[in-house]
């Protein structure tokens, strides 16, 4: 039996860690496939320390079994009132992509979602052809619609799939 990765969710409370996420989220080919805030792509060390201190985003730090930041899971728009909210990820180590990591870590991100946080209905939108969908069905994740040709890259318009999860789908990523 092949071992899977073991991974763990670390909140961003060094400068090192903000520091780090913030160099991954500011690289083209991870924030292309995101948006922060009107159209905003890339979150400065001092941008992200503030998402920290909101209650409308929760963000984590995903790390190898050894503590080696590998990438960030976040929840954003949390809202406890309505018990929902938007999930995205970013691998920010190239050499770790595909081998299991970001889905632990979202699966694990919505655990605390729904267990720690009571939340009913986590969504995620992916933009289409990034290879992240694999991610989305491996933690049941389901397919509930398309906005087209609303997330421009590079001078191109793509779609965007939507997807959601309720707290009673939602059945944690094995570790091993």
């Amino acid at each position: 039996m092949e071992h899977k990765p073991l991974v763990r969710l670390k909140p961003l409370d060094s400068p090192e860690l903000i520091q780090t996420a913030a160099n991954w989220l500011a690289q083209k080919d991870n924030y292309q496939w995101l948006q922060f805030g009107d159209g905003r792509h890339i979150l400065t060390p001092q941008l992200l320390k503030i998402l920290v201190q909101k209650d409308t985003h929760l963000l984590r730090v995903y790390t190898s079994e050894d503590g080696t930041p590998l990438g960030i899971v976040g929840l954003e728009e949390v809202n406890r009132n309505f018990k929902t909210a938007r999930l995205w990820v970013v691998a920010g180590d190239r050499n770790v992509r595909r081998r299991g990591y970001a889905t632990q870590a979202v699966s694990k991100m919505l655990t605390l979602a729904f267990q720690e946080l009571g939340l009913h209905a986590v969504s995620t939108w992916i933009v289409e052809h990034n290879p992240s969908v694999r991610v989305a069905e491996h933690v049941s994740f389901k397919f509930i619609g398309r906005q087209r040709k609303c997330h421009w890259m590079d001078g191109v318009a793509y779609d965007r799939l939507w997807f959601d999860l309720l707290a009673s789908e939602h059945k944690e990523y094995p570790d091993d």
